[in-house]
């Protein structure tokens, strides 16, 4: 998290002034130093303090990403941030699931509806599916969370966006490692070195994961690795190259009926065990990021990307797993960012504005196989495709300061994304291609009514197109063929907020919105292998985020945030299980969640522990809401020491999760035909890590 510093003569100064939740007292109580709040690239791609802007953003630190956690999934960390649904899947065969505002909950793997970012570089394909799981958390510093309107000004999304930041080389070099033990027969390994050698920054990670797994056929293992290196060509010219590589194998213990649940939370239904359902997976991509200034008032910046992606997996297309296919998939993906900064005044008002160009481009190639058929091997052909899809966007956003007290924001998006299927496999021919095209604008204003107090409010348009894994099926049938006939989702988004500093230790942020979608992308059917997507008529969503962080006396911290929301159906519309009622809940969406910290340090030992809550309210499962998953309360303790002897940095923690073997539902399977909706998370479990670094 990245901090301005500032001192003041007084208390009451101190109230007034500050910008941060964060206080450190100095040996003389007549003189303080206060921190500001953040500073985030993500809202308007230039620094700016988040305190400032009219848009709900959060920064998930390196400590809450870092301490006491596996470091494996961005669910881990992102359940403390308003507004997000992060879900324990407890399996790694897909991505976690991850929602903002309800949007992308309808997910079935990857990450729908939330732009990923890495340093800037999309981890989102342009048809807008994003793969989280390439990155190591090991090697992050900080997690940037947008909800609200401007995150149309990032494409075709409608929920938020998530950008993951690096960390930064060191001056002095450094190298390290970590090593994790864990139930269920978890392992994890971390290997690091970092530093700074003339104009080049360094940063290398890699890393290893084994688990069994809490439920059976969950078994899985992943290898990653990080390099990134930035060249300071001289003092107003820079270039990052980032690399990125993950391969991983695992097993899928797919969902369960409440009746299974009931009789064994940690089996799986005999399809799994009869198809042997896995996945595996490999990815790697290198990125370039410059960065030119051209003067004091102009600045260039340019990001390209390019990678190849490998996807095998292992699908039941019969309720026992007596028929199965092999779904493959090579992906090759490439793309870039142009944009243009400037600053300055106009009639005595300061300005910034940024203009930009996007490309992106997928081409996949698809190889679907029946491999199973009566329960004895075949291998037959069902599908061969290449699968290509790209966008082409020009964005501007700019903020000005009409008053001293009163800055402008807007912005103005134009995405075209064109997804085109080329069938292989003759006859019939199933080739077809699709474009949607939509310009969005976006503005919001801030008052700064106080240096300590902040009213915001805004508004955009949205734009969602279907991905490739949404138009995949027409049907669940044998048959099925790419449903192109999809429409793109449009949304219309309305933000008010307030952030302030109601006393010197305690920043509240307060947020409420409205979203009114037409057209929503739903899951119609999930049967056999194949999820079928639809268009709803009219869903809205309105809703409460609150977060309260506060920091006292004696080095003990606390943390609180609260999301309500009221997703639902607006108006009636036929769906696979027939009509689908005015006034339904979205499926996957929470109405109530809670988060608490209570956060504790002892630095002459240098012991630091936190006792966290959680809370779901229960959550409906099918769109004619006939099932629910329970709500449900966990309770999670971490504790630690940290030593520094010399050059060497030790650290030893332990962390427990659901400290009162709490049996719950981590994640729900939305619409599954067979009523497997329900997938268990783990009871009481522990990890416990050691950290050794050494600085020359």
């Amino acid at each position: 998290m990245a901090h301005h510093a500032f001192k003041i003569k007084s208390l009451t100064l101190a109230v007034i002034a500050c910008s941060g939740p964060q206080i450190s007292f100095a040996e003389d109580l007549s003189e303080k130093t206060m921190r500001l709040s953040p500073v985030v690239v993500t809202a308007t791609r230039v620094e700016q303090n988040s305190f400032d802007l009219p848009v709900a953003i959060d920064v998930v630190t390196k400590k809450d990403i870092q301490d006491g956690q596996l470091q494996m999934t961005l669910s881990e960390s992102m359940i403390r941030v308003p507004g997000i649904t992060a879900q324990n899947r407890t399996q790694q065969a897909q991505d976690p699931q991850i929602s903002s505002r309800g949007f992308g909950s309808r997910a079935s793997f990857g990450v729908r509806g939330i732009r990923i970012f890495l340093d800037g570089i999309p981890l989102t394909m342009p048809d807008g599916q994003g793969q989280p799981g390439i990155v190591d958390l090991s090697a992050i510093r900080s997690v940037e969370v947008m909800r609200g309107p401007f995150s149309a000004l990032y494409g075709n999304t409608s929920g938020g966006v998530i950008q993951m930041l690096t960390e930064n080389a060191p001056e002095t070099p450094e190298v390290g490692g970590s090593i994790m033990f864990g139930s269920y027969n978890t392992k994890r390994e971390i290997l690091k070195a970092s530093g700074t050698s003339e104009n080049v920054e360094y940063l290398l990670n890699v890393s290893n994961f084994s688990s069994d797994g809490y439920r059976d056929n969950s078994k899985s293992d992943k290898q990653l690795a990080t390099a990134k290196f930035k060249f300071n060509i001289s003092d107003s010219t820079k270039l990052t190259t980032l690399v990125n590589w993950f391969q991983q194998d695992a097993q899928d213990p797919n969902g369960l009926t409440k009746a299974d649940v009931k009789a064994d939370r940690k089996g799986v239904v005999p399809a799994v065990r009869n198809a042997d359902l896995k996945v595996s997976r490999s990815h790697a991509q290198v990125g370039f990021n410059l960065e030119h200034q051209l003067n004091e008032n102009n600045a260039l910046n340019v990001i390209t990307y390019v990678g190849t992606r490998e996807n095998e997996q292992i699908i039941a297309t019969h309720p026992l797993g007596a028929n199965a296919r092999n779904s493959q998939i090579s992906r090759e993906f490439y793309g870039a960012d142009l944009r243009w900064d400037n600053k300055g005044q106009v009639f005595d008002k300061a300005y910034n504005i940024s203009f930009g160009l996007n490309y992106g481009k997928s081409i996949d190639a698809r190889l679907d196989t029946n491999i199973l058929a009566a329960g004895l091997p075949i291998s037959t052909l069902n599908r061969q495709e290449d699968n290509t899809v790209f966008n082409f966007d020009q964005y501007v956003q700019g903020k000005l300061s009409v008053l001293d007290n009163v800055d402008l924001h807007a912005g103005l998006r134009h995405t075209r994304v064109n997804l085109n299927v080329e069938d292989q496999l003759l006859p019939p021919d199933n080739s077809g291609a699709v474009t949607y095209e939509k310009t969005n604008p976006v503005i919001g204003a801030v008052w700064k009514v106080t240096p300590s107090f902040n009213l915001y409010a805004n508004y955009g348009r949205g734009f969602e197109t279907p991905t490739f894994f949404e138009a995949s099926f027409n049907s669940t049938a044998n048959t099925a063929t790419p449903n192109l006939n999809l429409k793109p989702s449009e949304s219309q988004n309305v933000e008010i907020g307030a952030k302030a500093f109601v006393t010197d230790n305690t920043q509240i942020n307060l947020t409420a919105f409205s979203v009114k979608t037409k057209d929503e992308l739903v899951v119609s059917a999930n049967q056999f292998g194949r999820t079928v997507y639809a268009n709803a008529n009219d869903t809205s969503r309105t809703g409460l985020e609150l977060s309260v962080d506060s920091e006292f006396d004696h080095n003990i911290s606390t943390y609180f945030s609260y999301s309500l929301l009221n997703a639902k159906f607006d108006s009636a519309y036929v769906g696979n299980a027939g009509l689908i009622a005015s006034g339904n809940r979205i499926p996957g969406t929470y109405k109530t969640q809670l988060y608490g910290e209570v956060a504790w340090k002892y630095q002459p030992l240098g012991f630091k522990t936190a006792f966290e809550a959680s809370h779901n309210s229960k959550v409906y499962v099918n769109d004619v809401n006939s099932e629910t998953a329970p709500a449900y309360t966990l309770f999670n303790l971490r504790a630690g020491f940290e030593q520094k002897l010399a050059h060497w940095h030790f650290k030893e923690y332990v962390r427990v999760e659901n400290l009162f073997d709490k049996e719950y539902i981590g994640s729900v399977r939305i619409n599954d035909g067979n009523g497997r909706f329900y997938e268990p998370a783990a009871g009481r479990n522990y990890l416990l890590g050691l950290t050794a670094n050494y600085k020359f």
